[in-house]
């Protein structure tokens, strides 16, 4: 095998080896089917055994009640952004978007488009680095929608927030799905893009509360109504195949590591190292507030915008790829999500040690 470097990258992201190698195993012949999981029918046996034991495994995982359907679509997070309120903010009504960070700014973008959306909190005024704890919302909202964890500005909600009652809570969970425990029940819909702890990118999971699907209009586009696709068992067309097929390698490999009760003690134990260092460091400091820190993605600065860039280049060489920060925030990101090796923590903590004790 190929040597493995650290992969920093805020997706697509690092995933489990032994993921990937059964992946790979698979590649020509799914089990001893003589056929290669890319190749096989959405509607053989073969596959449609591993898209039910896909469902199955999710459910189990986040204990999801059959209240619920779980989704798997194509597009990604980003068009979720038009089909929730496509489906889910009538004429006359508006629909609330908590804004921390560039991702709920293009959901409440597309919102806007499509009818009336109100920020109901921001944590803008500073650059987004903090959670925002008081909220205004409008009379009787449609829904409220939040993003749970904020790669780019590596902050992440620590609980939900409360909601007017009856008011349906939406979460983007792109970056922080099934990284730690999680209270299906608190919300109308859970949706994320696969490519940060689920699986390649170009698909998302969308876990929505059957309710909620009766209440989209039937006369959008059939592939812009939750109602068809649940109604296909996420087949309403060729759906991603091996997305779906390396989902549910991810599901059973968290459900290896403890669920998520034991995946959410390893990422709080795994982050721990570097924000310890930073909080003690002469030369680096994390720009998120302490309360409002991400597990997912962990963001820092020197100070010096050529002391990063050089720092950058030099981790690059030994090995650790990916810390440079978003183009709009510039500075330094390690993401590290769930499949990402606690050892890489600590190799890059020694790494910054180095560097400070050089250029401190």
């Amino acid at each position: 095998m190929h040597h493995r470097i650290y992969n920093f990258s805020a997706g697509p992201a690092t995933l489990p080896v032994e993921v990937l190698e059964e992946a790979a195993h698979n590649m020509l012949s799914l089990g001893e089917t003589g056929i290669g999981i890319l190749e096989h029918s959405h509607r053989g046996k073969a596959f449609v055994e591993v898209a039910e034991q896909t469902e199955a495994d999710c459910r189990k995982l986040a204990n999801i009640s059959d209240d619920y359907a779980v989704l798997f679509l194509q597009g990604g997070a980003s068009t979720q952004f038009c089909m929730i309120p496509m489906n889910l903010l009538p004429e006359g009504k508006t629909a609330d978007y908590i804004v921390t960070g560039s991702w709920s700014k293009k959901a409440i973008k597309e919102a806007k488009i499509l009818g009336n959306a109100h920020v109901a909190s921001s944590s803008e005024d500073r650059n987004f680095c903090y959670i925002p704890k008081e909220h205004s919302f409008s009379d009787s909202p449609a829904y409220v929608h939040m993003t749970s964890n904020n790669t780019i500005f590596g902050t992440q909600f620590s609980e939900e927030p409360d909601v007017p009652d009856g008011t349906p809570l939406i979460c983007d969970a792109s970056s922080d799905i099934f990284s730690r425990p999680i209270d299906i029940n608190k919300y109308g819909i859970v949706y994320a893009g696969a490519q940060k702890n689920l699986g390649p990118s170009g698909m998302a999971l969308v876990i929505i509360r059957k309710d909620l699907i009766e209440q989209g209009p039937d006369t959008l586009p059939s592939m812009l109504q939750y109602r068809i696709h649940e109604k296909a068992g996420s087949m309403y067309n060729t759906p991603p195949t091996f997305g779906i097929y390396m989902m549910g390698l991810v599901f059973k490999w968290i459900l290896k590591q403890g669920g998520l009760e034991g995946i959410g003690r390893h990422n709080e134990k795994k982050v721990a190292p570097l924000y310890n260092f930073l909080d003690n460091s002469s030369l680096f400091n994390a720009t998120a507030d302490v309360d409002s820190r991400s597990q997912m993605n962990v963001t820092f600065v020197t100070g010096d915008a050529d002391l990063d860039a050089k720092f950058i280049a030099e981790s690059k060489a030994e090995g650790f790829d990916g810390l440079k920060g978003h183009r709009s925030v510039g500075g330094m990101r390690a993401s590290i999500y769930n499949a990402f090796p606690a050892e890489g923590i600590n190799d890059l903590v020694r790494f910054m040690q180095n560097f400070e004790s050089q250029n401190g």
